[in-house]
């Protein structure tokens, strides 16, 4: 049996970011071969995904940034199981590499993401051989991005939150950062009342227009009621209608318009780890 050293077990810990022990067991189970004790880990790695694939994984760390032109931004979330975990400086690196590929390739879509070559695997392969480096059941629980003119992002302290705009012109630094920081604080649901889905606007009209009658208003008066309470809705979550976080005398809109008459948000996305 060839002899296992402490360095050999430290070389193997540099290559792989594995636990001491897993290996050390690693390479006395490959007779001291690297390139097979690296597929033996990747292999563990297999094992214990499937044997935490029922798990929840409901911590993590979510991340975000913009291209260098600023005319993209990004949004991933990497999952695990606990804040212990999501905390870990490695885990946060893994979960920011993540993101830089999605910054550099633009995938479509979650699936076309999780596709894209990790060092000479993907970033699905990857994730299960950090589960077995971990320990822990590890998920890309998010991808979505937002283009335009130009873009603003926002982490939010700690990881676990970010949220992401889009603009129709240019802007600048400070002015987008306040917008972005204002829907990681007010959770728009919309950039605008014509965005807010009908199947939502039916249901806060039907909830309004029942307060009403219990509150004893006429029918038909009722239903004037419900558009009024429509109307706050809107004003509560729709972004351009928000009182502003910083100066609540003025909605989102006068404050873009304050930077210039044209400027608005065409999109954004808002995602965070309760």
């Amino acid at each position: 049996m060839a002899k296992i050293t402490a360095s050999d077990v430290a070389k193997l810990r540099k290559m792989t970011g594995a636990g001491m022990m897993d290996c050390k067991n690693a390479l006395k189970e490959t007779e001291g071969n690297f390139e097979e004790a690296v597929d033996f880990l990747r292999k563990k790695g297999q094992k214990v995904a499937g044997k935490r694939a029922d798990r929840d994984a409901s911590e993590g760390a979510v991340v975000a940034k913009k291209t260098t032109d600023g005319k993209r931004a990004v949004i991933i979330s990497l999952n695990c199981e606990t804040d212990f975990v999501a905390k870990n400086e490695d885990f946060v690196k893994f979960a920011n590499q993540i993101l830089d590929i999605a910054i550099e390739n633009n995938p479509a879509n979650k699936e076309d993401l999780l596709n894209l070559d990790f060092n000479g695997s993907t970033i699905a392969e990857e994730i299960i051989n950090q589960t077995g480096v971990i320990g822990e059941k590890l998920e890309l629980a998010y991808y979505d991005k937002v283009e335009g003119e130009s873009t603003a992002s926002y982490i939010h302290m700690g990881n676990k939150l970010c949220s992401i705009a889009a603009f129709n012109k240019s802007v600048d630094e400070p002015t987008g950062k306040d917008i972005v920081m204002q829907i990681a604080a007010m959770s728009p649901i919309a950039v605008d009342k014509d965005g807010v889905p009908q199947k939502i606007i039916d249901k806060e009209i039907e909830i309004g227009k029942e307060l009403a009658i219990q509150e004893g208003k006429p029918v038909d008066l009722a239903e004037k009621i419900s558009v009024g309470r429509l109307n706050k809705f809107f004003k509560e979550n729709t972004l351009l209608n928000q009182q502003w976080v910083k100066n609540n005398k003025m909605t989102i809109r006068d404050f873009l318009k304050g930077v210039d008459a044209e400027l608005t948000v065409t999109e954004f996305k808002r995602f965070g780890i309760a």
